[in-house]
């Protein structure tokens, strides 16, 4: 069910504008950008995007029958291997769909199914393996009657009924168990890794936070001369890497974190509940913003809500703006009348927005060509050490 081919297979992407969500055409195909390289991601070629725009979505299939057809089509006359929806299908309109395609031979994804293999493809410790295991059965169990179309009965009728349903009831079971013994575990793992936290005493956390493939990762390379994996990939970094660092003296722990992504579903969140309790204990938070990237603003939102849902109160936080190096804009004409667009701010108009704007520190740097690396380091001194004497004030003679 979830993919796991190494080649790569041709993949059409379909994205629906909302209009009952607030979903615009723009903020469709920015969400479409997002999803294609979560299937580069994954191994998949995009070969071909569908969009449409609907009221609200189609209670049976999702989208219309006519873009349905449309679809089938192109999938049947290019060879097409998977279709994507950019939004979680209802275990109804998913079983719909693939009877539509039935015989085309393609397989039929949602977003969260997506995320999940890449998930799934990512973990290296058995505590992310267990993580991604629960989320993934979590995610199977209401859509199981498409895995037994073949034991459906034909007729109602006392006597005819057939073993489609005991074997569905008996699987639904199987998988309500391994649900059930994949929580058990995992919070025996949970308790362990408190216990890890509670172990490292009372050194000052940093935790590095912000949205996938924001260079977190390269950061903490950078900063603590280790070699965590980093790649210009989605969700490069499952498992949480944690690193004991000194400034000037001052000791400190700095962990590198999962990254949040637009319409994460809920059951995910709570399946890296564990991951996400080191955002939830740290002293301090890190949220790295990619500020090359065209949506790096709602980027920003969307990470600023989430960590707004995770944290009981508000931390000392800087908000590192990575990637100048990548920073492009396009200069308006001086005749040009058209309102301001994203495009057309440089960074340094960027700055003096971001400085009416944001709370807390800010800092512009590049962790791949490490500009301005030291000007963080300082930020970063400056509010640990103000954590760190207020918890060893015996130890005033380590500052200068």
């Amino acid at each position: 069910m979830f993919y796991t081919e190494k080649e790569r297979e041709k993949a059409v992407l379909v994205g629906v504008a909302i209009q009952d969500e607030g979903v615009t055409n723009e903020k469709m195909l920015e969400y479409l950008d997002e999803l294609a390289f979560l299937a580069e991601t994954a191994g998949a070629e995009t070969v071909k995007v569908f969009t449409q725009n609907l009221p609200k979505p189609v209670t049976a299939t999702f989208i219309g029958s006519g873009k349905l057809d449309e679809i089938k089509t192109y999938i049947t006359e290019n060879e097409v291997n998977i279709v994507i929806f950019d939004d979680d299908l209802s275990p109804t309109q998913l079983r719909n769909i693939e009877g539509e395609f039935k015989g085309v031979g393609v397989k039929v994804l949602d977003r969260t199914n997506l995320i999940l293999d890449i998930f799934a493809k990512r973990a290296r410790t058995s505590h992310a393996k267990t993580q991604v295991e629960l989320a993934q059965y979590q995610y199977l169990l209401p859509r199981l009657t498409g895995l037994w179309t073949h034991l459906e009965r034909q007729k109602g009728g006392i006597g005819l009924r057939g073993p489609g349903e005991s074997e569905i009831e008996t699987d639904r079971r199987v998988i309500r168990d391994k649900i059930t013994r994949l929580k058990e575990q995992l919070a025996k793992i949970d308790k362990q890794m408190s216990t890890q936290r509670k172990n490292r005493g009372k050194l000052v956390r940093v935790a590095l936070a912000g949205y996938t493939n924001v260079g977190k990762s390269t950061l903490m390379n950078l900063l603590s001369k280790s070699s965590v994996m980093a790649e210009n990939k989605l969700f490069a970094t499952l498992d949480t890497t944690v690193r004991k660092i000194a400034i000037r003296n001052v000791p400190f722990l700095i962990a590198d974190t999962v990254g949040f992504i637009r319409k994460l579903p809920h059951h995910l969140i709570e399946s890296f509940k564990s991951t996400l309790d080191e955002v939830r204990e740290a002293d301090v938070i890190i949220h790295i913003v990619d500020v090359s990237h065209p949506q790096f603003e709602d980027q920003l939102r969307v990470v600023n809500a989430t960590l707004s849902e995770l944290l009981k109160e508000p931390k000392p936080t800087i908000t590192v703006f990575n990637k100048i190096d990548a920073f492009c804009y396009t200069q308006k004409e001086a005749d040009d009348l058209t309102p301001m667009e994203r495009q057309n701010y440089s960074l340094e108009d960027l700055k003096n927005k971001r400085m009416s704007q944001q709370d807390g520190e800010t800092v512009y740097i590049s962790a791949a060509k490490k500009e301005n690396i030291e000007e963080l380091k300082e930020k970063m001194y400056r509010i640990v050490r103000e954590i760190h004497a207020a918890r060893f004030p015996y130890n005033d003679f380590f500052y200068d």
